[in-house]
């Protein structure tokens, strides 16, 4: 069953498209990626799905109504995001409590479990906490509520290392307890990848995959060697990424269309290393502004 569908989707500030004809299903019950560069549109789209912006064009269906203004909608989504309006009168262990009296699988056991691991005190004030606490304290409140979806931006932002490696086997152990849809937006891909099921990659407001992370892993490859021969057996083939190694050397990233084993091996006996593509890296070369990325800054010619 489909959680979120969303057909042709557009949002417009001024005349800035920060959405341009975005489609996507996103099913129940997985853990999406949202990955993209800033001002890639991520913030903006997770802004619609949680009915706190409307649409310029397209549409929109969560839990198959529009989530805009929609108390249905409110009622079973939390949007975890380092901008969140909290309170100011109350203090942290009665936000906890008012959380619980909003989102009807709150577990409050959870929370004060969490609430303490991390060691928040109940009587600051959120607007008193630093960056990172206030990341901590957003995550609380976001697992605790349990919403069957439940997105996240950014959530570790000012946190240390020690703390997101705890989010990140936190969140997963409630999952794998009590499944719900998440959405992640996060430029830390590396450390999330191991979390997703599926990742939604997204440049100037548009999508440019939208698969499994199995699947992946397996979508490009990377040659190195000698930039004649590397340049011959890549000219028929997209290429992703390319980087300049010495006076004569190359390392090129392309599309994955090689599943004979002969090619592979014709490959090495022309002198060309064959290499994985993390994850990570596809997404950094598919979203960067050029092929050779920063290298281009350089190039004269």
């Amino acid at each position: 069953m489909s959680m979120i569908e969303c057909h042709g989707l557009t949002k417009v500030y001024g005349g800035t498209k920060a959405l341009n004809n975005l489609s996507f299903k996103i099913e129940e019950n997985k853990i999406t990626g949202l990955i993209g560069r800033n001002g890639a549109g991520k913030t903006t789209l997770l802004k619609i799905i949680a009915g706190f912006l409307k649409e310029t064009a397209g549409d929109l269906k969560v839990f198959s109504e529009k989530p805009f203004n929609n108390l249905q909608v409110s009622a079973n989504v939390i949007f975890i995001h380092d901008q969140m309006n909290l309170p100011t009168a109350l203090n942290l262990k009665e936000l906890l409590e008012t959380g619980a009296s909003f989102y009807p699988n709150w577990d409050s056991e959870l929370a004060n479990r969490l609430f303490d691991y991390f060691s928040l005190h109940p009587l600051q004030h959120y607007n008193g906490l630093s960056k990172g606490m206030k990341s901590t304290f957003n995550i609380i409140f976001g697992l605790s509520a349990r919403a069957p979806l439940t997105m996240f931006d950014e959530p570790t932002s000012g946190m240390d290392a020690a703390v997101r490696q705890d989010f990140y086997r936190a969140l997963l152990k409630d999952y794998l307890a009590y499944p719900r849809t998440i959405i992640i937006s996060s430029h830390h891909l590396n450390e999330i990848e191991d979390l997703l099921e599926d990742i939604l990659l997204v440049k100037d407001g548009k999508e440019l995959l939208h698969t499994p992370v199995a699947d992946l892993k397996e979508w490009a490859i990377g040659l190195q060697g000698k930039t004649a021969v590397i340049n011959e057996w890549t000219q028929n083939n997209e290429v992703i990424y390319t980087k300049s190694i010495g006076m004569d050397q190359s390392y090129i990233v392309v599309r994955n269309h090689f599943s004979e084993t002969d090619w592979h091996q014709r490959a090495r006996n022309a002198g060309i290393d064959l290499t994985p593509v993390t994850a990570s890296d596809l997404c950094v070369y598919l979203t960067s502004k050029t092929n050779g990325g920063i290298d281009d800054v350089f190039n004269k010619g």
